[in-house]
């Protein structure tokens, strides 16, 4: 494991340390390893004794039928196409609800469709990892939902290697390649742009090419 990953490790086991129930948050550009950094993290951290789940924000996708209600399926991922105050509530409930077990909605990228109801925090996860675009947003409720968390780092990747494995990924969940090369030049690098404006707040910047990672489909 590198130096940095033992000293990822070390921080959050820190941050446990004071008791309690630590809610880490990774945000990042689109293709930036968000979602493969919380899947590590959870996992090394689980190995390590300390009890951790991993929790998307992506589940709180809006679905598509009410995408194309509001005219915005065009641009799925903006920041209006979340339910950002079902996904606050999530958050205060795993913070507050600690004896029960409490379930969050995944994301399935074959289907593009939110999954309700099938990731499970049991009362002994002492960590919920969860990554997305927004959580270092000024718009609200992103204010609130970054004062939910006990801290938001920030995953910073080469736009260059980030935007090559973001087109591929597109391809490999069905897109054709200029439909996929269209829609991350429109819509994904807007919100990019926005995201990478956030970085400055984060409590901490992560390198993800820097760590032994394995970028997930």
């Amino acid at each position: 494991m590198s130096a940095l990953a033992d000293t990822l490790i070390d921080r959050v086991e820190g941050l446990a340390a004071g008791g309690g129930r630590v809610l880490l948050g990774i945000a990042g550009c689109p293709g930036a390893g968000k979602s493969t950094l919380a899947g590590w993290l959870a996992g090394r951290l689980t190995a390590a004794g300390l009890p951790a789940v991993w929790v998307p924000m992506d589940g709180f996708h809006l679905a598509d039928a009410e995408l194309e209600r509001l005219g915005r399926r065009g641009r799925k991922g903006a920041l209006d196409t979340f339910d950002a105050h079902g996904y606050l509530a999530l958050l205060r409930r795993l913070r507050a609800e600690t004896g029960t077990t409490v379930y969050a909605p995944s994301f399935d990228r074959d289907i593009e469709q939110p999954i309700a109801g099938s990731i499970p925090v049991p009362p002994a996860a002492r960590v919920v990892v969860s990554e997305g675009n927004y959580l270092l947003a000024p718009q609200d409720p992103w204010p609130r939902v970054r004062a939910a968390m006990t801290e938001v780092w920030y995953a910073d990747l080469d736009d260059r290697v980030r935007l090559d494995r973001l087109t591929r990924r597109h391809i490999r969940f069905g897109k054709p390649p200029e439909q996929a090369a269209r829609w991350v030049a429109e819509v994904d690098e807007p919100n990019a742009a926005a995201i990478r404006a956030t970085r400055p707040t984060a409590d901490l910047v992560v390198d993800t090419a820097a760590l032994p990672l394995t970028p997930l489909p």
